[in-house]
């Protein structure tokens, strides 16, 4: 836009200014200095006051100008540009850092609200399983019922995925400690790295656009917190947020156990991936029609004592899921076995029961038992090394505990009784055993967007 019709000199004569007033129907006009400066303003209403006054047309709008005029910058908030047109300014220079004119404000032209770029975010938290462990693995309930129960917890994997303007994807994982970039989709899909439950996730997606994604857990890998569901989750709850017709909360569920299960053939339930997408305490039933999650209702005294009642202790060693449940799906077809994942359903009923009522040392005790019956689901669970950690804990006085995930290493699970609390933490750091503290999660995968931030923004403005 010109705004020659706007800006006078300071030596031009009321005359020559009402001329361009009369040109550029807005009832006013800038004047500049020799450096081109703008240093007043004047309006149709101050020329009339000044003739008024006994001045003449040749006179110099040096004489009739305000100095001291309101004007905004270029970086001026919206919303302050409002609240000036609003108390009966009716228009408004933008002046740069040099003072020269770069636009004007009206009722009618206000800057426009540019859509910006935005980049996702994610979160999604890591569960811990209390009972029926092995049920939810399909070769089990395609014959009989099963159910489990667990809770997410305040360890997350976080991740951030911004489009790019071409086709390239570049994946950046904290947790690998590594990076990979590829050309577009179709070379992440027939490259093999070691980032390849990342390329799982994106298969399952499908993006149509280039993008960088940055993933960062705080547990360590193979814990045994089903961190592969969790980031699978997480990255899905990024693309999301960039559909359309976004994906509920069972398809996420569901695309996560695809990635996993079928893409990259890792052998394993389906737990994992519910309970990191729907969030907090849940009972989940299995069948092979459907899948149901059930939120637990736990008063809010309960939850705060099983929280303080309730040690992770990380035995620093990682585990394979797939191997132990690739060994569990040959030992499954043993009566026996199969009988125990039976009874394991069973007590988690009953540990759901206890729950709900508030009697957590019960409750307590049936994570005993349910340790007990998954120790003898696979030889590979347990070893001489967990044994005697789950040992040496209910002997500094744990009432129960289990491993987490399929087992193996990773993370141990123990109730303490309050008076015991600090005899068990005093033995695992002379154990040399880490004591990670944890809250209840209640939101599961949370996901967001947010503008980019960017440096200089100006206005666009008339």
């Amino acid at each position: 836009m010109s705004f020659d019709l706007f800006i006078v000199s300071s030596s031009n004569s009321v005359e020559e200014t009402l001329s361009k007033i009369e040109l550029n129907h807005l009832g006013f006009a800038l004047v500049k200095d020799k450096e081109n400066q703008i240093i007043g303003l004047v309006t149709d209403g101050d020329i009339r006051r000044i003739l008024l006054k006994g001045k003449n047309l040749n006179t110099s709008i040096f004489e009739c100008m305000n100095s001291e005029f309101t004007w905004a910058s270029s970086q001026t908030p919206r919303e302050q540009l409002l609240k000036m047109l609003d108390s009966r300014i009716r228009f408004i220079p933008v002046l740069d850092e040099k003072r020269s004119l770069v636009g004007i404000v009206t009722k009618d032209e206000l800057p426009h609200l540019e859509e910006r770029k935005i980049y996702a975010r994610a979160r999604s938290p890591v569960r811990i399983s209390f009972g029926g462990g092995g049920s939810d693995l399909t070769h089990f309930f395609s014959n009989e019922k099963g159910a489990v129960i667990n809770s997410t917890v305040s360890l997350y994997t976080h991740a951030t995925l911004r489009i790019r303007e071409d086709y390239r994807i570049i994946l950046n994982s904290g947790d690998l400690k590594d990076k990979i970039e590829f050309s577009d989709f179709d070379e992440l899909t027939k490259t093999v790295s070691k980032f390849k439950l990342f390329q799982a996730v994106i298969k399952v997606a499908r993006p149509n656009f280039g993008f960088e994604l940055y993933v960062h857990s705080d547990y360590p890998m193979n814990s045994g917190l089903g961190g592969s569901a969790v980031v699978a989750s997480a990255i899905l709850g990024c693309f999301n947020q960039f559909r359309k017709d976004k994906w509920d909360n069972h398809e996420i569920a569901e695309l996560a156990f695809q990635a996993e299960r079928l893409d990259m053939g890792i052998a394993g339930g389906w737990q994992d991936q519910y309970a990191t997408v729907f969030g907090g305490f849940n009972f989940m039933e299995f069948a092979m029609d459907q899948n149901i999650v059930h939120p637990l209702r736990l008063s809010k005294d309960t939850l705060i004592e099983l929280e303080e009642s309730l040690i992770l202790c990380d035995t620093a060693t990682t585990h394979d899921s797939g191997n132990i449940h690739d060994d569990q799906r040959e030992t499954m077809k043993q009566s026996d076995i199969k009988q125990r994942v039976q009874s394991n359903v069973e007590l988690t009923y009953e540990m759901r029961n206890h729950l709900l009522r508030g009697r957590l040392l019960e409750f307590g005790k049936c994570l005993h038992k349910a340790w007990e019956i998954k120790r003898g689901l696979s030889s590979k669970i347990s070893n001489q090394f967990l044994d005697k950690i789950y040992e040496n804990a209910i002997v500094h006085g744990a009432i129960g505990g289990k491993l987490l995930g399929a087992g193996g290493g990773g993370f141990f699970l123990f109730y303490v009784p309050p008076f015991q609390k600090h005899k068990i933490l005093e033995w695992m750091e002379s154990a040399g055993l880490n004591y990670r503290p944890f809250r209840f999660d209640s939101e599961g995968l949370h996901a967001w967007t947010v503008r980019e931030e960017l440096d200089n923004e100006e206005m666009t403005v008339i």
